[in-house]
């Protein structure tokens, strides 16, 4: 039986029509997502360029619409408690966005409080504070806003006409045995590189969601490939003062990041994690190359059998909506409830500085310079990973201050935007696990780190 199934496969074609709803679609994906672009000395993506070109257009404007966006999530998830009409209720595209649970409209409310006192300057100046709540809603909500807006709407060209799965089956042998993953994941962690580690995140959630990653792998892909990306690496070197050592600095996160993305997931809580899959979805993946095909054979007839189950354009922009809608409403009013929560931990409490402590030894011991200033930088990426750099920029030593850039770089899980997203979605992890992943990526990465500081830079 299963020789003749093997036969039928053989026999089967496709048409030049066929071929080319995988490949022009894919193709437009790959540009906008993977391939890099230089604008104004600034490395970055086809994406990239528009979010930032629309940013720059409405930036006076942004802070006040997802203020508005963010009443409309929280008022909106209060109101259809108290609708009873089954037409209302009962839609898909409302209930998905509103219908939540009491603790996730308090997030919104406290979302869309914190927005207001920051936009108006009423209310506690810890909330408000230019080190708190306007860190969040003029610097980061803003960026998230137009690159998911723009990530949302492409990115079925990546997932739904078979790229991922052209990709999956060609580089599966190198990504399982090194770690354990489907080849598809190289797709996720390209997109953090040249783009976001957000972006990478949104691609990750919505493959588990659609069956293409078991729990274990959707965790692993999550917490160790969504990277950042080449155009913010550059603005951490900057910020700190050795972007004249660019190269040494990327080289090194880069070294690190592999380290840590092959031990890691050998490691609880994510050896724990089970291979099953999303319960709606099931398995839809299957990369193994059968007798008789190519891999590069199969990498087509696989693509091409994906792009052949889009019947219509209008459906892929219906879900490129609602994934807009989605994170609008239902993620960026967490961002701003919990970012401006967590910097409030990290900039006014000694939280951080408590926690800090075991590794000044630590420190001490890899012979890093001024150890208990930069102490706090090694932890307090766990709240936004853009304070270890505002810590570090106040460090004289050139080589403390790579370290920390480094470190800043390759801790990946904080809680201001990809912890949040996390939180958020499916992937079965949770804030405890999140800081122990965060953990054990700073304890492997900072003694690389620090080596390749000491033996190859300074």
């Amino acid at each position: 039986m299963e020789l003749e199934k093997q036969e039928l496969q053989m026999e089967k074609k496709y048409t030049a029509k066929q071929l080319f709803k995988f490949l022009i679609p894919s193709i437009i994906g790959v540009l906008l997502f993977l391939v890099p672009i230089s604008v104004d000395g600034t490395v970055t993506i086809g994406l990239g360029v528009m979010a930032d070109g629309l940013q720059a257009a409405i930036s006076d404007y942004i802070p006040l619409f997802m203020t508005s966006v963010l009443w409309i999530s929280a008022v909106g998830a209060i109101a259809i408690k108290g609708i009873s009409q089954p037409a209302i209720r009962n839609h898909t595209f409302i209930a998905n966005l509103f219908d939540v649970g009491l603790f996730w409209i308090v997030l919104r409310l406290l979302g869309a409080v914190f927005a207001t006192m920051t936009l108006t300057g009423a209310g506690p100046e810890i909330v408000s504070s230019e080190l708190t709540g306007q860190v969040v809603l003029f610097d980061l909500i803003p960026v998230l806003m137009v690159w998911f807006l723009f990530a949302s709407l492409f990115m079925p060209l990546l997932l739904e006409f078979g790229l991922m799965d052209f990709i999956g089956t060609m580089v599966r042998k190198v990504m399982h045995p090194l770690f354990k993953l489907p080849g598809r994941s190289s797709v996720d962690a390209l997109a953090s590189w040249m783009g976001s580690g957000t972006v990478g995140v949104l691609l990750t959630t919505q493959q588990y969601e659609g069956g293409y990653y078991s729990k274990r792998e959707a965790a692993v892909v999550a917490t160790n490939f969504s990277i950042a990306s080449i155009a913010f690496s550059l603005v951490i070197a900057r910020f700190i003062g050795i972007d004249h050592m660019f190269v040494q600095f990327y080289f090194t996160v880069a070294v690190c990041g592999i380290v840590a993305a092959v031990i890691c997931p050998r490691l609880p809580p994510l050896s724990r994690k089970k291979s099953t899959y999303y319960g709606p979805a099931g398995k839809q993946i299957d990369e193994a190359v059968p007798s008789g095909y190519s891999s590069f054979q199969w990498a087509v007839e696989q693509a091409v059998s994906k792009a052949d189950q889009v019947k219509s354009a209008r459906n892929v922009i219906n879900r490129g909506i609602f994934n807009v809608a989605d994170i609008w409403l239902g993620l960026i009013p967490l961002v701003m409830a919990l970012g401006t929560i967590a910097l409030i931990i990290a900039e006014f409490t000694p939280i951080f500085t408590f926690l800090s402590y075991p590794f000044i030894p630590f420190l001490n011991v890899l012979q890093i310079p001024e150890a208990q200033a930069a102490a706090p930088a090694m932890i307090v990426g766990f709240a936004d990973m853009f304070l270890p750099a505002v810590i570090g920029s106040g460090i004289e030593s050139e080589l403390t201050r790579f370290i920390i850039g480094v470190m800043s770089l390759t801790q990946l899980v904080y809680m201001s935007e990809i912890g949040i997203l996390l939180i958020k979605s499916k992937i079965p992890l949770n804030i405890g696990e999140l800081f122990t992943i965060f953990l054990q990526r700073t304890v492997i990465t900072l003694p690389i780190a620090a080596l390749m500081a000491h033996l190859l830079f300074f």
